[in-house]
C-alpha cells in the first residue's frame, strides 16, 4: 500500500482535480483506489454521488484531523493507493497527512500565489528532513498549463522550482475540458462520451502518462513490519505536526521567496 497526499495551502491549485485524475487513472490499471475527501466543499463526495464511479475506488469522506489516522489503518489492507486531497492553508490535518505519506505531491498553477502555497509545503518538508531526518519524497505537479502558450507567469514559477532544487514532474496536467466536466457528469475520462467532450482522447493520454510517472516514483512495495511502520508513522506525523505549527506563525517566508 501507498499513501500519496496532494497539498498546497493555497485553495484552488488543482489538488481535487488531479487527485481525482489520478484516482481514476490508477482504478482504470485495475488498482485498489481509496480517495480521500477532506474539502469543506466535498467536491469528491459531489463527483462521486453522480454515480459510475469504478468498483474498486472507494471514497472516504469527510476526513479531518481526528480521523484520518484511523482512516488510513483501516484500509491499509484493502487498498493498493490512498489518495488524499488536503484541503488549503496550514492546518493540523495537513501536517498529519504528511506524516503518513509516501510522497506528496504539490499541485501548482503557472501564477505567484500558487508558488507561495507550494512553498510553505516545501518548507515543512524541508524542515522535517533538515531538523527531524525525516525525508518524505515529493514532487510538484503543473496544473491547468496550456498546451500552446508558455505565460511569462508560468515561466517565473518553473525558474524559482529550478532554483530551489525541487523534482517537477515531467507530464504536466493540461487544461482540458474533460477534466472539468468530470465533476459534472460523474465517472471517469473512460466512461465519458466521446462525441460530447471535446479532445477526450487527449485528456486520457495526458492523464495516463500522468499515471505512468506517478507508478514509477510510487511503486507498490512490500510492507514493513508492523511495529517498525507503526512507529515510523508516529514519528512522521508527530513532527510533521510541529513542523506545520512553526509554518503556521512564519506566513511571510514562502512570500519572500516567490518576491
Amino acid at each position: 500500500m501507498a499513501t500519496i497526499t496532494f497539498a498546497n495551502t493555497k485553495g484552488g491549485a488543482g489538488k481535487t482535480t488531479v487527485a481525482l485524475i489520478l484516482a481514476a487513472e490508477l482504478a482504470q490499471r485495475g488498482h485498489r483506489v481509496a480517495l480521500f475527501d477532506s474539502d469543506p466543499q466535498q467536491w469528491i463526495t459531489r463527483w462521486h454521488g453522480l454515480g459510475a464511479t469504478p468498483a474498486n475506488l472507494t471514497l472516504v469522506s469527510n476526513v479531518n484531523e481526528a480521523t484520518i489516522e484511523l482512516e488510513v489503518k483501516a484500509l491499509k489492507k484493502k487498498a493498493d493507493y490512498i489518495l488524499i486531497d488536503v484541503t488549503g492553508g496550514v492546518t493540523p490535518l495537513l501536517a498529519k497527512a504528511i506524516g503518513l505519506s509516501d510522497r506528496v505531491m504539490i499541485p501548482v498553477q503557472g501564477c505567484a500565489m500558487d508558488a507561495v502555497g507550494g512553498a510553505q509545503v516545501l518548507d515543512i518538508l524541508k524542515a522535517l528532513d533538515k531538523e527531524c531526518a525525516i525525508h518524505i519524497p515529493h514532487s510538484v505537479v503543473l496544473t491547468r498549463i496550456n498546451s500552446i502558450i508558455t505565460t511569462r507567469a508560468l515561466m517565473a514559477v518553473k525558474a524559482l522550482l529550478a532554483e530551489q532544487r525541487v523534482q517537477v514532474l515531467d507530464t504536466a496536467l493540461i487544461e482540458r475540458a474533460a477534466y472539468r466536466d468530470m465533476f459534472v457528469t460523474g465517472g471517469t475520462l473512460y466512461s465519458m462520451d466521446p462525441l460530447r467532450v471535446s479532445n477526450l482522447d487527449k485528456a486520457q493520454d495526458n492523464a495516463r502518462l500522468f499515471g505512468d510517472e506517478v507508478i514509477s516514483l510510487v511503486p507498490l512495495k512490500v510492507a514493513k513490519p508492523r511495529a517498525a511502520k507503526t512507529e515510523t508513522a508516529k514519528n512522521g506525523t508527530a513532527k510533521a505536526e510541529k513542523k506545520t505549527k512553526v509554518a503556521a506563525n512564519k506566513p511571510e517566508t514562502a512570500k519572500r521567496k516567490v518576491a
